[in-house]
């Protein structure tokens, strides 16, 4: 299913769902982070994706970043809570979903990169290529929260 981010876009249609979805910034020992680029819209991104009925979010966490790359991971801190109603994801089914993610951090703890039917490419990024990768300025901002830690989580 296609999608379209609309980022504080005047002309963007109104928000008809929530759903909570967790996204992970993982660094290996090279201090790389792990990027996928996803098959819906053709960006790269960390790794994450919708909570499921009966499980937590770390669970989730652990689960979308498994499929979506084939790396296990183990959850070490909260990056922060981005919830902002100018950021809307339309979906070619009509659901227009407001953002409303929970970032965390984690380490690598086994697996093999590979990708899926969510992530046609999935790579180690060294921090200073990163500006030459085509990233949602939402998920910039999780990027720059996880390689620039607060005192605290980060919160919309």
């Amino acid at each position: 299913m296609g999608r379209t981010d609309y980022f504080h876009d005047p002309n963007a249609p109104a928000a008809n769902s929530i759903k909570v979805a967790v996204s992970a910034f993982v660094r290996n020992s090279d201090d790389n982070i792990l990027m996928i680029r996803r098959t819906d819209n053709d960006r790269y991104s960390i790794p994450g994706g919708g909570l499921e009925a009966g499980e937590t979010v770390t669970e989730a966490v652990v689960r979308e970043v498994r499929e979506e790359t084939g790396i296990d991971v183990q959850i070490t801190g909260l990056i922060g809570i981005f919830s902002n109603p100018e950021h809307v994801i339309a979906y070619d089914d009509g659901e227009v979903r407001q953002e409303f993610s929970i970032c965390f951090r984690a380490k690598p703890i086994g697996g093999k990169l590979r990708t899926s039917s969510e992530s046609r490419e999935v790579l180690w990024v060294a921090p200073h290529d990163l500006p030459s990768l085509d990233i949602h300025p939402s998920i910039d901002l999780r990027i720059e929260h996880g390689l620039n830690p607060q005192d605290g989580p980060f919160f919309t």
